[in-house]
């Protein structure tokens, strides 16, 4: 990834068109449009972007549209990579390093509940002896909400013992503010990012050096204030506790949806559901309360 500040990359969302496929056109200017309003890259294939849903087929597909639509993949572009088994793992993150991403935001293996540092280890290890000479860049997700598997900081220790050449970082998006600061205590040579953007301007200002997050998608001017100056933003907290209310997914979704005007951003995939008409309003009611009234209605 390179010696320079990681910055701020947004965990873009993914459309979906009426029949469930990926609206490669919309994502690409999405894209664009968070690029353009100050983020320094994207990052494709997270939780926001529901990386958990797509396939390998569907993820190529993006990636060759994103370096068809002219993005400097190796500058801007990040890939998530979310598998249990460690075909599927490596199968997604050869992908993406075949397509010259900037980096990889690994997910570790997620179906089983308390296997321990020694199996999350040994399920790393296997994976990056199968990745070989490619493996590169790793940025560690730490999202044990979702995951139900901590990326602890001795396992953090382990990981950059054995394959110092490719962990560069650490994505903590556990929201445990203690555990932010421990980890940028123990690892503030590295990449460290924080997802919980109410954090943000703190760890930025301990050492930290950006972040992957969802609310880029529709808030990135006053993010890249927070991620480069370290500046408070009242207003972002403001507007995560809202998104917090309802399913953030869909609510992210409805965002984009109502600056872009286009009512297929409100698509998600099983077993997601978009967000209801009065969810919708409420939503839209809140945001102008705390940014005034900059989207359209969809």
């Amino acid at each position: 990834m390179g010696p320079e500040r990681f910055g701020l990359s947004c965990a873009i969302a993914t459309p979906f068109g009426s029949t469930g496929r990926i609206g490669l056109a919309e994502l690409t200017r999405h894209a664009q449009w968070c690029l353009a309003e100050g983020c320094d890259g994207v990052t494709l294939f997270g939780t926001t972007g529901e990386g958990f849903s797509l396939s390998l087929s569907e993820r190529g597909e993006v990636l060759e549209a994103f370096r068809r639509a002219g993005f400097e993949m190796r500058r801007q572009v990040c890939a998530g990579v979310m598998a249990t088994s460690v075909e599927d793992a490596a199968a997604q993150a050869a992908n993406a390093l075949d397509a010259n991403v900037k980096a990889l935001l690994l997910a570790p293996p997620f179906y089983l509940k308390g296997v321990g540092d020694d199996g999350v280890f040994a399920w790393h290890s296997a994976l990056f002896n199968a990745l070989g000479d490619k493996a590169r860049d790793v940025i560690l997700y730490h999202l044990p909400y979702h995951t139900g598997v901590a990326i602890t900081l001795d396992l953090i220790d382990r990981l950059r013992a054995a394959f110092p050449s490719v962990i560069c970082g650490v994505k903590d998006s556990a929201g445990d503010w203690r555990h932010t600061e421990q980890l940028l205590a123990r690892h503030r040579d590295m990449a460290i990012l924080v997802g919980d953007e109410r954090h943000l301007a703190r760890a930025v200002r301990q050492g930290g050096q950006g972040s992957i997050c969802g609310i880029a998608n529709a808030e990135a001017g006053l993010l890249r204030l927070m991620v480069h100056e370290g500046r408070e933003e009242p207003r972002i907290n403001e507007l995560v506790d809202v998104v917090l209310t309802y399913p953030v997914l869909p609510a992210v979704k409805g965002l984009v949806a109502r600056r872009t005007g286009d009512s297929g951003w409100l698509n998600v995939r099983p077993p997601l559901m978009p967000l209801t008409a009065v969810q919708l309003k409420a939503l839209a009611e809140q945001y102008d309360g705390i940014l005034g009234a900059r989207g359209q209605h969809v």
